[in-house]
């Protein structure tokens, strides 16, 4: 990727810990088990466990990139 590319990615630069963690302080564990419907959002949740199981699926993680940008959407809105 050229540094053009980069420029328009808002992912670039964005660490899985860093969303993980910005999406938690906004939705809360609850609402994110009820937008991307996975066993580490609802069953005992915490950070360094949804890491785990995100750095290894991803479909997951594309989903929780995408509920990612939709609140940063969201946020630029407001």
């Amino acid at each position: 990727m050229t540094n053009d590319e980069h420029k328009n990615n808002p992912l670039h630069g964005v660490k899985l810990k860093q969303i993980l963690e910005e999406l938690q302080e906004e939705y809360g564990w609850e609402l994110l088990g009820q937008f991307v419907n996975i066993r580490c959002f609802n069953y005992d949740p915490s950070i360094n466990s949804c890491l785990k199981f995100l750095r290894k699926t991803p479909w997951a993680r594309d989903k929780v990139e995408e509920l990612y940008l939709l609140m940063l959407k969201k946020k630029a809105k407001e």
